[in-house]
């Protein structure tokens, strides 16, 4: 199979899907890669190393997508590049097609096989593709926040930790996932007085089992959370519905009761957002201030840190990057769940359920095609 790496076009995003590395594994599975020019660059990862490693420098993004069986992204395609899928093409990457209809459309139309890294479900119900990203996020969340709360930057002016003789922030969680338990990790190291909400018992179980003694797992439900963003200094929205529309959790009307150059972060943005009033940012212009409280709302945190966020997670997506190019879209499904819940849309379908309902839109099980 003849796979192409795509240069990152969104915004700030210095990702690439594809470490040199990665080449050399795929290229040892009879497979030829294709690598736009300066992919890699921004994440500290020049063409000669490509070169190196066997792959093929291609000169523009069409080519790529005109050459290739499979192209790979970090980010969902941008709408230049809607026109460039072609028919029976795999397009694997975050889709999130959930917060966004055009997208979804375009990828309709083209009739192409998309498979989402956030939709690969193992068994057990945990997302392996967004363990990684989700990591970074969570820790990023709490350092973002701790800068953003400075006074320079418009925030109350408070250190996280505090000091001697001053108390800590305080901080809360929504949400004890991935993104929320390296949030809450991140928030603790630093010394901040920590919240984490969750509605699964079991889950704050374990969290109060790992977690230090600055931090309270606490069973979510709306007056708690009400009650306890007036308390907050940090917000950090960290809530995930597979797949579909993330819930909208803090509201407007909250917002009126928080602190004065107090920071939310909403680490949910790339499904729509958990917080009524977010709207996506970027790492250009990350913040926008609402009733006197700063949001950051930035789609793609973990661009900040290319490098780290790159190998991760081409850790995390090549065995099924592989898995595909071994086998075909179609065998790969049909051996392995975990890639065939990765299927969004199949020939013009919409395979994917929770984004069929999300815009009204026909669903067809992806069994159908296998």
């Amino acid at each position: 199979m003849i796979v192409g790496v795509l240069k990152e076009i969104k915004v700030a995003e210095k990702r690439v899907s594809m470490t040199p590395s990665g080449v050399v594994a795929m290229i040892q599975n009879g497979h030829e890669v294709l690598i736009e020019k300066s992919a890699g660059a921004g994440s500290g990862f020049p063409d000669a190393e490509y070169v190196a490693a066997g792959a093929t420098i291609i000169d523009t993004p069409a080519e790529v997508f005109a050459k290739s069986d499979m192209v790979m992204h970090v980010k969902e395609p941008q709408p230049s590049e809607y026109d460039l899928i072609r028919e029976d093409q795999i397009v694997f990457t975050y889709l999130h097609l959930a917060a966004d209809e055009p997208q979804t459309n375009a990828l309709l139309k083209s009739k192409s096989i998309s498979i989402a890294y956030e939709t690969i479900e193992k068994d057990n119900g945990s997302l392996p593709l967004l363990v990684p990203m989700s990591e970074v996020a969570g820790r990023m969340a709490t350092q973002e926040a701790a800068k953003y709360i400075e006074m320079p930057q418009g925030g109350m002016g408070i250190l996280l930790g505090g000091v001697t003789g001053v108390e800590p922030a305080t901080v809360v969680v929504i949400g004890g996932g991935v993104v929320g338990l390296n949030a809450a990790k991140m928030a603790c190291g630093l010394g901040a007085k920590v919240y984490i909400l969750d509605t699964n018992l079991e889950r704050l179980a374990y969290l109060d089992d790992i977690m230090p003694a600055n931090c309270f797992p606490v069973m979510s439900n709306a007056k708690v959370l009400r009650d306890l963003v007036t308390q907050a200094d940090v917000v950090i929205g960290a809530v995930l519905v597979a797949g579909a529309k993330a819930p909208k959790l803090l509201t407007r009307d909250m917002l009126k009761d928080m602190k004065d150059g107090s920071v939310i972060v909403d680490v949910a943005i790339d499904q729509g957002g958990c917080f009524e009033t977010s709207k996506a940012t970027t790492h250009a212009d990350p913040c926008f201030t609402i009733d006197g409280v700063i949001h950051y709302c930035v789609a793609n945190m973990p661009g900040a840190v290319a490098k780290t966020s790159t190998m991760a997670l081409t850790n995390a997506t090549l065995p099924y990057a592989i898995a595909i190019a071994n086998k075909g879209w179609k065998k790969a499904m049909q051996d392995n769940n975990e890639i065939k819940r990765g299927a969004n849309t199949v020939k013009g379908q919409l395979t994917y359920k929770a984004v069929a309902e999300a815009f009204d839109i026909a669903y067809t099980p992806v069994e159908e095609f296998l």
